[in-house]
């Protein structure tokens, strides 16, 4: 897409209120296609991601990625003249994002009959750890919490140590992913007006459970308990019930995930490690008779990639046509062709706590539209860096109020 053509959500207007990883993750990525966010931080400390894996300067890297394309506000919520910011600003915004404890907007006078009478057409787009109602609505969690809740966490790690964690907080980025999802299946219904009314109340009210949000990526996890009585066990690289699937040692220290599970592939991929009777075996011709063989199949894979350098494991692979990569570090993600290709690195200048700023590069946004990423118009901004710029110029507060609004 060329810069000179507006953004898909361009004139979409959104209020977060949300701070840690689940609310902002569905603010930037509405903020990443056009709309304007405004994002609502405490005076002083701000947004807690801030400080989350902060190793030099005043601001971490986490929170510059999730906030990026946002304009930072300073509003004190524990405040009249802060609230009453709070409601003017949802009165000239499309959507609001949040992902405090159930209750909590209501305790503040910010629920959502309060958001709806100064705005009946806002859809406000809550995130919690268990959603807003059922008996465990008021329970706090945060992603952890919610992807061993959610199932996750039981199938992660080694089938003979205890349950592990993914690096990174999947579980509150699949709760962001929901919630984005959520709010532009609310304005398309607003705005194509499906039915002939405006949606009721309840209908531009999007909640996003952390748990549940987890759940719905775990498959056929609870069918299959359902239908066959099998209760998933961990297993480690491997996928239950697929195979061969799995990371596999190199020659030269590194290792290679492969991916022969379809059973065409798997007759080439058998060939070409020099195993033509596993190719040719009627045992192994689907995929029910691989997974009973496993352990026979990664040891014959393996035996093979231990005796080659990955690139060359790579190639003679990718020429049959055999799914197969390389396990990057983050330094190979910033060296490696395709990510370049698709300009999925953005480099900026910033302040990392040197004497000097120092050039960094961030994930491009994705979905790409036009073959290459969009372009990032800019990181989370400095604590308040907006908020004069938004409650002066869009609210008209005078300085006094504004004075009173941010603590």
């Amino acid at each position: 897409m060329s810069a000179d053509k507006p953004l898909p959500l361009e004139g979409v207007r959104v209020l977060e209120l949300g701070n840690y990883i689940a609310a902002p993750t569905a603010g930037r990525l509405l903020a990443d296609f056009g709309a304007e966010v405004i994002k609502i931080e405490r005076p002083r400390t701000g947004d807690e991601l801030r400080g989350w894996r902060l190793y030099g300067g005043s601001t971490s890297m986490l929170y510059r990625t999730v906030n990026r394309n946002k304009k930072s506000v300073v509003l004190d919520l524990r405040t009249a003249a802060g609230r009453d910011a709070v409601l003017r600003l949802a009165e000239r915004s499309d959507v609001v994002l949040e992902n405090f404890r159930p209750g909590t907007l209501e305790r503040w006078g910010l629920g959502p009959e309060e958001l709806d009478a100064v705005n009946p057409d806002l859809v406000l787009t809550r995130i919690s750890a268990f959603g807003q109602t059922g008996p465990m609505a008021g329970r706090p969690g945060f992603a952890a919490v919610a992807e061993a809740v959610g199932g996750l966490r039981a199938l992660v790690g080694e089938p003979d140590r205890p349950p592990s964690r993914t690096g990174v907080s999947i579980g509150d980025s699949i709760a962001g992913l929901y919630a984005a999802f959520g709010a532009m299946m609310a304005l398309f219904r607003r705005e194509t007006r499906r039915g002939g009314t405006r949606p009721p109340l309840d209908e531009r009210v999007i909640d996003v459970a952390l748990n549940e949000s987890v759940l719905s990526m775990m498959e056929s996890l609870v069918p299959d308990h359902l239908a066959y009585g099998v209760e998933r066990q961990r297993v480690g690289g491997r996928m239950e019930g697929i195979a061969p699937t799995n990371a596999y040692p190199c020659a030269d220290g590194s290792s290679v995930v492969i991916a022969g599970n379809a059973d065409g592939i798997f007759r080439r991929f058998m060939t070409t490690i020099g195993r033509e009777d596993l190719a040719a075996d009627d045992g192994l011709g689907t995929n029910a008779g691989r997974w009973a063989r496993r352990d026979e199949l990664d040891a014959a894979i393996g035996e093979w990639t231990s005796s080659l350098p990955r690139e060359v494991v790579l190639a003679e692979l990718d020429a049959v046509g055999v799914p197969a990569g390389p396990i990057y570090t983050a330094a190979d993600i910033c060296a490696d062709e395709q990510y370049r290709a698709r300009d999925m690195v953005q480099h900026f200048d910033v302040d990392t706590g040197d004497d000097e700023p120092r050039r960094v590069g961030f994930p491009g946004i994705v979905p790409v539209l036009g073959g290459t990423s969009l372009p990032i118009r800019g990181l989370g901004p400095d604590l308040g860096e907006h908020t004069e710029e938004v409650l002066t110029g869009l609210l008209g507060l005078s300085a006094d109020e504004l004075a009173a609004a941010r603590g």
